[in-house]
């Protein structure tokens, strides 16, 4: 139960944060190492072709592996992008994107994410493999993971 209210207090902080309302995503679902988040297509997110910017896409997807490490962590452990190699397979001008995170391994000082970002129709849009930092707290009172 604590952990659920923990993950709803998650939910809530990313999705009212300036960024996120920048880009317009939210995140849908965090559960069992795994995440969901949508973004809606924007004129404002375009480069001059008119098609969905890559840094805007990538920005979608680093955040969904970040949701589902969250569910993995202790509530005061910080988590971090080491690195991330992102492919862009289709390209975007319309409609929503979602993206669909796994954690691949979970260590003590690292985790994996594997994520695919698809278009409203399912189509692969982007993949994503991405390196995070596991920063313990030492103050770790507070509901476990």
């Amino acid at each position: 139960m604590v952990k659920q209210i923990h993950l709803e207090q998650v939910i809530k902080a990313a999705n009212s944060s300036p960024y996120y309302r920048l880009l317009g995503m939210a995140v849908k679902e965090i559960k069992e190492g795994e995440s969901r988040i949508e973004m809606p297509f924007k004129q404002g997110l375009t480069h001059p072709y008119g098609i969905a910017h890559g840094g805007a896409i990538a920005s979608l997807a680093d955040s969904a592996v970040a949701m589902a490490l969250v569910d993995l962590v202790h509530v005061k452990d910080r988590i971090t992008t080491i690195e991330f190699k992102i492919n862009f397979l289709a390209s975007v001008n319309k409609g929503k994107l979602e993206a669909h995170a796994k954690i691949l391994h979970k260590g003590s000082k690292t985790a994996v994410g594997d994520v695919e970002v698809v278009n409203e129709k399912g189509r692969l849009v982007a993949k994503l493999v991405a390196t995070y930092s596991i920063q313990r707290n030492n103050d770790r009172h507070g509901p476990p993971t």
